[in-house]
């Protein structure tokens, strides 16, 4: 018997689908060829740094679990469930987060509040916990060393308690038996989130066909992926079947290397601080755009390295991905004249 999740998969383009169908369709963001080539011409030199590694997920971000181990793949999930709406409405207002001494905004004030969460005796990485967690709780857990609040707190404290009870319910409390369910094939773990954990599933409407970006979906398998080093449990042949992990920022990233561009009436709107909702036109144009053009700019690293005839790491939408989403936070000052596109949404 078909599933109901099943039936309406049949109709549905997934990531990279979509992004070439949103690409063909797009009326106010463009993908500019000769940007295009010279990102991957960027990229392509970076081809054998840390900073294009798998490893580099560790490495690079000393929040991130260190150790390869069942409680460090529950912190990847319950960080990825969160892993929503950190942006402010200025650098001088937003929330901050101190963690051994250091304060950290975005994403990074996340893990830094779920890593002093455990340091204090706060078990927020066991389902049990955030399955059955207050809204009181999770203020305290989340809870601001700056006078901005983490946003969403209330739709925060829903998909936790969502996903720890599906957890306890389906996978006796760890993602790790999520995670062996998918026999080492990262579509099929995709899958298993996006049905499983109704909050993962990142989809809409464009121009009459049901789309879907699932960035947090993807970005929790891609996470496990750097996690486990590619290694075990986390070795998905696969791999490189994930898009990029549409969001603000890379968009941002695209548009300031020239890969990308936005027509004036979008930038015109972008400046005004428009707040757009998560399916607007415009909200999803930016996002199918970025991933094709990033599957573009992975189309000429390869063409690069065949022209080359180059020994070299291998380089999937992932590394790119994590790569532009550093370079976007290093280059914030730099990239001033090109304002993200705010929605508050569940979603990224």
């Amino acid at each position: 018997m078909v599933s109901r999740f099943n039936k309406e998969m049949e109709s549905l383009l997934l990531p990279k689908e979509a992004g070439k169908f949103i690409a063909e369709n797009s009326k106010d963001v463009f993908i500019v060829d000769e940007g295009v080539k010279k990102v991957a011409e960027m990229l392509f030199e970076k081809r054998n740094t840390k900073e294009l590694d798998p490893t580099g997920w560790k490495l690079l971000h000393e929040l991130n679990p260190q150790i390869m181990n069942e409680e460090s793949i529950n912190w990847v999930f319950v960080t990825d469930t969160l892993n929503f709406s950190f942006w402010s409405e200025n650098d001088d207002n937003k929330c901050l987060i101190k963690y051994k001494g250091k304060l950290h905004s975005g994403f990074w004030s996340l893990c830094a509040a779920v890593n002093r969460a455990l340091d204090e005796g706060i078990p927020i990485t066991s389902a049990s916990y955030f399955a059955n967690i207050t809204l009181e709780q999770l203020r305290n857990v989340l809870s601001s060393d700056s006078d901005i609040p983490m946003p969403l707190i209330e739709e925060r404290l829903r998909v936790l308690k969502e996903a720890g009870n599906v957890l306890l319910k389906k996978f006796d409390g760890s993602f790790l038996n999520c995670i062996k369910k998918s026999e080492n094939n990262a579509q099929k773990l995709l899958m298993l989130v996006v049905e499983n954990f109704p909050s993962y599933r990142d989809e809409t409407v464009f121009q009459g066909k049901k789309v879907a970006f699932y960035k947090r979906a993807q970005i929790l398998v891609a996470d496990i992926w750097g996690l486990l080093e590619g290694k075990g449990y986390g070795l998905f042949h696969d791999i490189a079947s994930l898009s990029m992990f549409a969001d603000y920022r890379i968009p941002q990233a695209l548009v300031y290397l020239g890969a990308m561009k936005y027509s004036q009436e979008l930038m015109d709107k972008l400046k005004q601080g428009v707040l757009f909702q998560s399916g607007d036109c415009q909200e999803v144009e930016i996002r199918g755009c970025s991933i094709w053009c990033i599957e573009l700019i992975m189309h000429h690293i390869r063409e690069l390295g065949a022209q080359k005839n180059c020994v070299n790491k291998e380089i999937n939408s992932i590394l790119v991905d994590y790569y532009l989403w550093d370079y976007a936070t290093n280059h914030r000052k730099d990239m001033a004249n090109i304002p993200i596109h705010r929605v508050r949404c569940i979603y990224y």
